[in-house]
């Protein structure tokens, strides 16, 4: 373009007259103007806000903020395992010696040892009996029962051999939950006495890893080991327990607990 290649804008002004009456007088005219920047005007007025751009890119991550305020304490978790018994203490330092009796009363002449085994032998009496009156009034108190079995909740603190002993000299064993109905109707009965577990008749102490119920039947149908259950992770969890939610974990079979007993309804 001839304006852009020129320093400065030239205007060319032409103007043609024409003369009325049939004469025509042609007059040319040819004007050169060379224009020359004025000064600097004064700055004009702000102008409106424009649209918004677009977005920029996202920036590089912030620092650490403070550390926010502790949140509400969350809801109880599952009861965790028995833990092992701990080491046995040191013995302590005999205490001072006590201050002296009163005399006893005469010994029994050679001629009463017969009755003195009589004593010996009510006295055995009488301990069967105090136990019986306690299992009877654990059975009073109440008891649970499915179709075909009864279970009684005894509160009596016990290893799981002595258990055991306990529910087969009453004609019964352990538990031992066959299927889901006997399994919640065992849970429900730890629920409502408020304990979290109890010993139940199921262990590996015939085959290490290979858990069956007391009687030494096998467990084929019916499991309800929680997740993560059996691992043995003290090495020596070779019983069963259930706990309030009616599931099993294998626990060591030495330490004490509550435990609940399984006796058939044909022979209750």
């Amino acid at each position: 373009m001839i304006g852009e290649k020129l320093l400065f804008p030239i205007i060319i002004i032409m103007s043609v007259l024409s003369l009325s009456n049939g004469q025509h007088l042609t007059e040319e005219s040819c004007t050169v103007q060379i224009l020359v920047p004025g000064l600097k005007g004064e700055p004009g007025e702000k102008g409106q806000k424009g649209a918004p751009g677009r977005p920029g890119r996202v920036g590089p991550p912030g620092e650490i903020g403070q550390t926010g305020i502790k949140g509400q304490k969350g809801i109880m978790g599952h009861y965790g395992k028995m833990g092992p018994s701990g080491m046995k203490g040191v013995k302590g330092a005999m205490g001072d010696p006590g201050t002296k009796g009163p005399n006893g009363d005469p010994g029994v002449p050679y001629e009463c040892t017969p009755m003195r085994t009589m004593i010996g032998e009510m006295d055995i009496l009488v301990a069967q009996l105090s136990s019986e009156l306690k299992f009877i009034k654990n059975a009073v108190a109440g008891v649970k029962e499915t179709e075909s079995k009864v279970y009684l909740l005894v509160k009596e603190e016990k290893r799981y051999s002595d258990a055991e002993g306990y529910c087969q000299t009453r004609g019964g064993h352990l538990a031992m939950p066959r299927d889901e109905g006997a399994n919640a109707v065992i849970a429900d009965y730890i629920t409502q006495a408020g304990l979290s577990r109890v010993y139940i008749g199921i262990d590996d102490l015939q085959r290490e890893g290979s858990f069956t119920y007391v009687d030494l039947s096998a467990m084929t149908t019916f499991s309800k080991w929680r997740k993560g259950e059996p691992n043995n992770a003290y090495d020596d969890e070779d019983c069963a327990e259930m706990v309030a939610s009616g599931e099993w974990t294998d626990v060591a079979c030495h330490p004490t607990m509550y435990f609940v007993c399984e006796f058939d309804k044909e022979n209750a």
